[in-house]
């Protein structure tokens, strides 16, 4: 069986015999007997860490077609990574160092979904994924798995799994059907010290119980996924009993012990730190799937009152996480005496050209494939005034949402239900140019990882849902004049969190206060029913929880996939080869003030 599909691993990261050792020291102990002081034996090493690459390799945005930025001039890639963790390595030495990560790398951008679904690497002969060969290439020791991991299938993450030289780790994946673990729990690797002691590090690997909401349709049946906490708490002690000298949690779960997805399941999402609370024996926990940025944050244990130290580096490869352990030799084993972690930042080095190298040729053909083109439009279209206009380009989304709810739920029991659809103006250059349309360009309509679901609500559910979402509008006095540059984002609230619904037609008085600004909310002409149900098309994200609008994380899902949402529509130009919005856009909402419309 190979190395990674073992359920107990050992891997050494001893590069041989005689090779010196940075990091080691001696310091004068007590003297014994003799009189003369017997030296305390010390070691230190370094595991790095990244989490929520995305299937990012190259600094490159295939949505843009250009290379990676944003307002903080962050770099983005494991290309960038590598160097970091060659100077990490040359630094404190290759032999006193593990590489691990804590999930979500193979979805993401168009080079992980080019290889998951274009030219997958499940076919025949097929390719070896991008993101297995940079990570094996850079040496990974081991990573756990992300929840996104699952969004192509377990088929593809089987066939991923297969062509990584570390393993992929779950502790509470389980088997469905015998409750045993459908990865590897944890690796155990040995770190070759000058004091002829060796440490073992174990790295235990946790992923996010919400798979079996996020993904039910690939996973339903197959595996379950517990809490976080109780699978820490069953392996932490053999872990121990195995010998471990230190333990490190990798886990794709954020740091703040909170949920983003309602009641749905007795397991909280961000969980990281109620598992360094509460469950004894852990040094550090290398933190993901929030997509923060935490240097270093310490919890204590509430058995032993130990600091665990977690740290969680800033996504898509744009910080590496170390942790700095210093060991000391006590009562006949290694002790951890100190923990310190830090990140480093990507945008202070260049690529490897090894890494870019290597993936060269699988680069042009995502880069030449996202130039292709998949349709025509008749107009163009732009986000520009989406904030505060109901535009075709919205519009476009949300037909590509409901048509592919309604086809989802047809011959279904909510079949004759009316499907209405949420979006919101994720970016304010977004633009479908006339003529030629590509696939980057459609696209770019959606930059994040979202996928599609079916919710029920109510008539009264959706007024306070887009009561809710007019919060956004800064409020107006009518008269008064009318400044585009500060209408929107009030209280901080950013343009994702604005969401359009097409499907009703209402007003928004924004010379009213928040919470009473829709008005004549009506559905195919006539005065909203609050008894009346409808199914809303709406994002995993929106779904889950994120935003905090009511009502919706508690609404009865009525189907759900894992495909992203940006690949949805590229398959709906594909599939239509012109887009008219002569043929699906109206302006369902209107910023008004005393009945008189704002623009």
């Amino acid at each position: 069986m190979p190395l990674n599909r073992r359920t107990f691993l050992e891997r050494s990261a001893a590069a041989g015999a005689g090779v010196a050792v940075a990091g080691a020291v001696a310091v004068p102990a007590e003297a014994h007997g003799s009189g003369r002081p017997r030296p305390q034996k010390r070691y230190s090493f370094t595991v790095m860490g990244t989490t929520d690459l995305h299937g990012n390799v190259f600094n490159w945005d295939y949505f843009t077609d250009k290379e990676f930025d944003d307002k903080a001039h962050n770099d983005i890639g494991l290309a960038k990574i590598s160097t970091l963790v060659d100077q990490v390595r040359a630094a404190k030495g290759r032999r006193n160092t593990l590489l691990i990560d804590a999930g979500d790398t193979i979805q993401g951008t168009q080079l992980s979904y080019y290889y998951a679904k274009v030219d997958p690497i499940t076919k025949a002969g097929g390719p070896v994924h991008p993101m297995a060969q940079a990570m094996n290439a850079i040496g990974y020791d081991a990573a756990a798995l992300g929840n996104h991991e699952f969004n192509y299938g377990i088929p593809v993450l089987r066939k991923f799994e297969e062509q990584c030289d570390f393993p992929l780790l779950g502790a509470n994946a389980l088997d469905a059907k015998t409750l045993l673990p459908a990865f590897p729990p944890y690796s155990m690797h040995r770190l070759r010290t000058p004091h002829g002691k060796d440490v073992r590090v174990a790295v235990l690997g946790l992923t996010n119980p919400g798979i079996a909401i996020w993904d039910k349709a690939n996973v339903s049946g197959r595996m379950v996924f517990p809490g976080l906490e109780e699978q820490a708490a069953k392996w932490v002690p053999k872990l121990r009993s195995m010998g471990a000298d230190v333990v490190v949690v990798s886990a794709h779960s954020g740091s703040s012990g909170t949920s983003s997805y309602g009641d749905q399941l007795p397991h909280i999402e961000n969980a990281a730190g109620l598992v360094a609370e509460q469950v004894p024996g852990i040094d550090a926990i290398l933190v993901g799937h929030a997509h923060t940025e935490i240097p270093e944050y310490r919890v204590k244990n509430k058995e032993t009152g130990k600091d665990v130290v977690l740290s969680e580096p800033l996504k898509w490869g744009q910080r590496l996480t170390l942790f700095d352990f210093d060991l000391v030799w006590e009562k006949g084993r290694w002790v951890v005496e100190k923990v310190a972690a830090q990140v480093l930042n990507s945008n202070t080095v260049a690529e490897d050209p090894e890494i870019t190298g290597l993936l060269a040729d699988e680069h042009k053909k995502v880069v030449a494939y996202v130039n292709q083109v998949i349709g025509t439009s008749t107009v163009a279209m732009t986000t520009a005034d989406a904030p505060w206009k109901d535009e075709p380009i919205i519009d476009l989304i949300n037909v590509v949402q409901a048509e592919t709810v309604k086809a989802a739920l047809a011959g279904g029991a909510y079949a004759a239900l009316p499907v209405l659809s949420q979006a919101s103006c994720f970016s304010r250059t977004a633009r479908i140019p006339a003529g030629q349309v590509t696939i980057k360009d459609a696209a770019g309509l959606y930059p994040f990882e979202n996928t599609l679901e079916a919710r029920l609500m109510t008539g009264a559910q959706l007024k306070e849902y887009l009561e809710y979402s007019a919060r956004y509008y800064v409020q107006t006095a009518a008269g008064a004049p009318v400044d585009t540059a500060k209408l929107t984002n009030a209280g901080g609230t950013p343009d994702y969190n604005y969401d359009a619904v097409s499907g009703l037609t209402y007003e928004i008085d924004i010379a009213k206060a928040a919470g009473s600004r829709i008005v004549n909310l009506s559905f195919e002409g006539k005065p909203l029913d609050p008894a009346a149900k409808f199914v809303l098309a709406v994002n995993n994200y929106r779904a889950s929880g994120g935003g905090a609008f009511p009502h919706i994380a508690n609404a009865p899902q009525l189907w759900a996939n894992s495909d992203e949402i940006r690949n949805t529509i590229i398959q709906w130009v594909t599939a239509k080869g012109t887009v008219d919005p002569g043929q699906f856009a109206s302006v369902d909402w209107k910023l008004t003030r005393d009945g008189v419309p704002v623009f």
